[in-house]
């Protein structure tokens, strides 16, 4: 019997193939199934140095949300073919670095479930925070692999994917001045929405002036965009989340390196509104993917063109950080201030 295809690996295979020297491609790691040992990519465009301004794009975490992965996909496949003859994106690539793990969890891809082959949510399979506050069940659970959003049994190691992951986005991104990373998933409501963190508490993010600098650029320069931007834990917390370990690992990493450089880490989570899909369709409720992916053709195609100029935007924006990233202190207070008042004071 042959092994079950993966369109997404298929998929990603041929992108890099089409790439041939533009990029640096490496296996983070393997995961096995069933004699399978299927392999999670790390891609990097652009310059080989580190210490320049980077934007990572990450698909794939949860098996059942397969129109994130695609939805890399979809962006990769567009700067191929951009690399091809865009000397604009070619000189770009010089100034700022984009890095992909398009499929985080191939395992849970291929059976289409939620979790990785051990039963695990790697998005609540990093370590929990001692001031964390979880919403019931949905924000993590170490009751059984059975039970949906199971963060793993306690005190064992983070799961390869999750580790992988974090490795390759410490490496990567911590040595630049500034660093953007978007997570791409689906599942939740009506429109898509840009989280930041702390999905934990509903404490204030640590750096709320820059993410607030960032609405503004946004609302500014596609004043007809689609996103509504918030902390995650508006609308629930998590134990374990992966971005708020690593925006903790690069606070811990700042404050004891001593160089003086200014450096910022700001990851966001697009939540693409899935019910939306549900709505339009209702006959998806009965599919296993259907609630978390579009099913029509006409929804898939808009889907995977919709969210290009926020990429590009992204790129941009971190590309120029002094302009909007870097402000000074007064500044800094009163976005600060703003950035309180718009998601906090209620």
């Amino acid at each position: 019997m042959s092994a079950p295809r993966l369109r997404e690996l298929e998929q990603l295979h041929d992108i890099l193939d089409r790439l041939g020297d533009e990029a640096r491609v490496e296996v983070l790691t393997r995961v096995e199934h069933r004699g399978q040992r299927l392999p999670v990519h790390g891609v990097v465009l652009g310059s080989t140095d580190r210490t320049l301004p980077t934007l990572a794009l990450v698909g794939g975490v949860h098996g059942l949300e397969r129109i994130g992965a695609q939805v890399v996909l979809a962006y990769l496949h567009t700067l191929v073919e951009l690399l091809r003859w865009d000397e604009v994106m070619q000189r770009s690539l010089e100034r700022a670095r984009i890095v992909f793990v398009p499929l985080v969890n191939p395992v849970g891809t291929l059976l289409r479930t939620r979790a990785n082959g051990a039963g695990v949510d790697l998005m609540r399979n990093a370590p929990p925070h001692p001031d964390g506050r979880a919403s019931f069940l949905v924000g993590g659970q170490q009751l059984s692999p059975r039970l949906p959003w199971y963060m793993g049994a306690p005190e064992t190691p983070m799961q390869r994917e999750s580790e992988a992951l974090c490795r390759f986005i410490e490496r990567e991104l911590f040595e630049a001045p500034l660093a953007i990373a978007i997570d791409v998933h689906s599942g939740f409501g009506f429109e898509d929405r840009l989280w930041f963190p702390y999905a934990r508490t509903r404490r204030p993010f640590p750096n709320l002036a820059e993410i607030y600098a960032l609405e503004r650029l946004l609302d500014e320069t596609l004043p007809n965009h689609v996103y509504r931007l918030e902390p995650q834990a508006r609308n629930y917390t998590v134990h374990g989340d992966l971005w708020d370990y690593l925006h903790d690992r690069h606070a811990d990493r700042l404050a004891d390196g001593g160089d003086g450089a200014a450096r910022v880490f700001l990851p966001l989570t697009l939540e693409m509104g899935s019910w939306l899909w549900l709505r339009k369709n209702p006959r998806q409720a009965f599919s296993v993917l259907g609630g978390f992916n579009p099913m029509k053709p006409h929804r898939l195609r808009r889907t995977l063109r919709r969210h290009l100029p926020l990429f590009d935007f992204l790129h941009r924006a971190t590309a120029s950080p002094r302009r909007w990233a870097f402000p000074e202190p007064p500044v800094r207070e009163r976005l600060t201030a703003a950035a309180f008042e718009r998601w906090y004071a209620d």
